[in-house]
């Protein structure tokens, strides 16, 4: 009995050992390298094209398999830094022009694509927009594949502005801008929509006060050495602190998220948003709104950051990113190849007709469809300057505290001296 069992015990694990050395081999013939690829997109119909990119590029590649992991937004900024030096490290992510992609850069945690953007004669990198490309170059190396650039404006309601008896194409000044937010207060509305907890969108309207404020040449002087403490400044943060003052943020705006900002405008519960180029978009839209619908297109109203009486900011200054996606150290060498393939013109009109983007790739403008979209290109089209989002192109230390600061300003929390001499402090252990 205990032969036999022995006996039949060995035939198993003979057949097992069999099946096992049959399967490895299987496996080995079939080996996949896996692109791991990690992003903070919520919203599901632009992933699902990212998907059929992917599925594309799987199909023409069956040894590539690309493998999408989620990071929420602010999770992934603080989360990243320990991802990328551990075991778990993506092989592509998302990522910033400007300061944020020079300090990964200086990781060591990722690895120029330098090469891989002029093979062939540099079919690729002739592909793409020479200042996106020179945006994610540092040290003569690229360190990043461009995808889309954008601009900051501020959006409106038709509808509550009418019944406020404000008209949205004569806000041209910042007084004017005041005025219409104090017009909407009178009429019982809330002026706008604000995304205080993230911080990020409040520091949209400090950058573009300080840009209205010094204008080009002053602001690239304050980067360049003289620092964030002059009278411009002040000025700006003085004006953030105004509008505070006025209390037209919707309830509870110091603790709501931009997605909850994006639903108060979406939903009709406050009349005005200063966001993305993509802010006034169906497809942001419906993913932002309660309802699932948000408002129709043709009550959208948009108008670009309003000027100062008397500053040099002109009003084709403008203020947006340009993102990307980087490549890590010990990605597969496809990596590459799929991000040239996902960057090409075909797809790169595909994401920008359906996803609501400005692409980066040339020729790729023949996909952007959406009115607003086009309203925003029409707008970068005439820029005089365009300045990278602060809390990027100063990098991250410097970036986390002018959002914090932003923030702070906006609630009447600390005074425009106190407010710069933080961010100066922070941007002097920078140089």
């Amino acid at each position: 009995m205990n032969v036999s069992f022995g006996r039949l015990a060995r035939h198993r694990l003979a057949i097992a050992l069999s099946a096992a050395a049959l399967m490895a081999g299987v496996s080995s013939a079939s080996a996949q390298s896996v692109i791991k690829w990690l992003h903070l997109e919520t919203n599901a119909e632009r992933l699902g094209t990212w998907q059929e990119i992917a599925a594309a590029y799987e199909a023409e590649h069956p040894d590539v398999k690309i493998e999408f992991q989620f990071l929420e937004n602010e999770a992934f900024k603080a989360k990243l830094p320990t991802l990328l030096q551990s075991n778990e490290a993506p092989s592509m992510f998302y990522t910033w022009a400007g300061g944020v992609l020079k300090a990964q850069m200086q990781t060591g945690a990722i690895r120029d694509i330098t090469a891989a953007m002029d093979a062939d004669g540099g079919a690729w990198r002739n592909s793409i927009n020479p200042a996106a490309v020179a945006a994610m170059t540092f040290e003569d190396k690229v360190w990043a594949a461009p995808i889309q650039s954008g601009v900051v404006s501020f959006f409106y309601n038709k509808e509550l502005f009418e019944q406020a008896g404000v008209d949205g194409t004569a806000i041209a000044t910042w007084d004017d801008f005041l005025g219409a937010v104090q017009k909407l207060k009178d009429a019982g509305i809330t002026p706008i929509a604000g995304g205080g907890g993230d911080k990020w969108p409040l520091h949209f309207y400090w950058s573009y006060l300080a840009m209205r404020e010094l204008g080009h040449d002053g602001f690239e002087a304050a980067k360049n050495g003289e620092g964030f403490t002059g009278e411009g400044f002040v000025a700006a943060s003085q004006k953030l602190i105004d509008l505070g003052a006025m209390q037209p943020f919707q309830e509870g705006y110091l603790g709501a998220t931009w997605p909850d900002a994006m639903a108060t405008f979406a939903d009709g519960r406050a009349a005005i948003v200063l966001g993305f180029e993509n802010t006034a978009t169906p497809t942001i839209q419906r993913g932002a709104a309660t309802d699932g619908e948000g408002l129709v297109q043709d009550n959208i109203g948009r108008f670009p950051f309003p000027v100062v009486e008397g500053a040099p900011g002109l009003i084709t200054d403008d203020f947006g990113g340009i993102n990307g996606w980087v490549v890590t150290t010990n990605a597969p060498p496809e990596t590459e190849d799929f991000l040239k393939f996902f960057t090409n013109a075909e797809n790169s009109a595909k994401i920008a007709e359906r996803n609501a983007i400005l692409p980066t790739t040339i020729g790729a403008e023949v996909g952007v469809k959406d009115p607003s979209m086009a309203e925003a290109a029409a707008q970068k089209a005439q820029a005089t300057w365009h300045q990278n989002y602060l809390d990027q192109d100063l990098g991250p230390n410097v970036g986390r505290v002018v959002n914090d600061m932003s923030a702070e300003l906006a609630a009447g929390q600390i005074s425009p001296e106190d407010a710069l001499q933080q961010i100066q402090d922070a941007f002097s252990l920078e140089m």
